[in-house]
């Protein structure tokens, strides 16, 4: 795809949400081809915006930044949304395609890195082995509190087979499970490697011990996991969320995890993660709609029950998975500047 009226002596590009481990690559790569501003701070906290922030070309920022219509209205001259993430929910698409503003993620840099991840909130689930380190942080010794169970000859319900489900199902059939998948479209290679079986949505929540998400997150299934789909799982089941958040209905969760029908949950993901995974998001509660006020309760709550582990959006968190986003993000940025947009998500 070409963006025939990109004329640019020189972009003028500003990194949000950079972390210390990315700001060396960034401000290299940047030097001498482009006129760069890295912040650490996230695009949310960007209440005002001078001028010079105004004209930007291009901004680059992760999940932790909500790319709203009234925060994008305050860019006088956006061309590009360069998301170091492959994820892109946080962005209002509609909104760009109106305004010809292009946005291109990072495919596939942490297929291993997530999937690893979530296989390690499954280990850590099924057997209890946070509950048993923190017990004995406390000195207390029960075993019969940290008894948990075996993962071979259980099965395994994987919602979404895209690259990084199709890893989990790799790491699954190595453990012995039985693999029930739920996706779009059939791959037979899964079936074929990894005896992947495909069902219906609701056959996967009736027979599934435990259930893995691997979706994106859309119009169409924003609550997927809801009070109704939900009860169709069977009691005492497991649910893994390394994707989005937002793909569970916190509220269903929560009493689904305290009344018994969920047995345990290992969650890198939430609704309004940012009450959580950064602490600055409450500073201003004026700031905060009656949702996210709400979303906030609800994850201070399932952060307190004993049968639930909650990490701060780190499945991605790896050396290689890192380095690979920020190749692309700006290979992605280097290509835009040549004409040429990669990776896009606007149609």
């Amino acid at each position: 795809m070409r963006f025939a009226c990109l004329n640019i002596p020189m972009l003028k590009i500003i990194f949000f949400d950079v972390e210390d481990y990315e700001h060396d690559f960034l401000k290299n790569a940047c030097e001498g081809k482009y006129d760069c501003t890295l912040l650490e701070s996230s695009l949310n906290d960007m209440t005002e915006l001078g001028e010079d922030m105004a004209s930007a070309d291009v901004i680059s920022c992760f999940t932790t930044s909500r790319v709203s219509k009234e925060m994008l209205q305050k860019f006088t001259n956006l061309k590009l949304i360069a998301l170091r993430s492959v994820g892109f929910n946080h962005v209002d698409i509609d909104y760009c395609k109106e305004k010809n503003i292009a946005v291109e993620t990072t495919p596939n840099y942490g297929n291993k890195s997530v999937a690893e991840f979530a296989f390690g909130l499954m280990l850590d689930v099924s057997r209890n082995i946070s509950r048993a380190y923190n017990d004995l942080a406390q000195e207390v010794v029960n075993p019969h509190l940290s008894m948990g169970f075996e993962l071979g000859g259980k099965t395994l319900g994987i919602v979404g087979l895209g690259a990084i489900g199709a890893e989990m199902a790799r790491l699954a059939y190595g453990f012995d499970m039985n693999i029930i998948g739920y996706d779009i479209k059939v791959n037979p290679a899964l079936v074929e490697k990894y005896n992947v079986k495909y069902e219906t949505f609701d056959t996967l929540l009736e027979e599934s011990d435990i259930i893995s998400l691997h979706a994106p997150l859309t119009k169409d299934n924003f609550h997927l996991f809801n009070e109704e789909s939900i009860n169709k799982m069977k009691t005492g089941a497991i649910i893994i969320n390394t994707a989005r958040g937002e793909l569970i209905d916190s509220q269903a969760l929560y009493k689904a995890l305290t009344n018994g029908k969920i047995k345990a949950a290992g969650l890198d993901v939430l609704e309004f993660e940012e009450s959580l995974s950064s602490p600055d998001a409450l500073i201003d509660i004026n700031r905060l709609s009656d949702y996210s006020l709400k979303k906030t309760i609800l994850n201070t709550r399932l952060l307190r029950l004993e049968n639930v582990i909650i990490t701060p959006h780190i499945a991605y968190d790896t050396t290689e998975a890192v380095a690979r986003i920020l190749h692309t993000t700006m290979d992605n940025i280097t290509a835009f500047a040549h004409g040429e947009i990669k990776n896009n998500v606007v149609k």
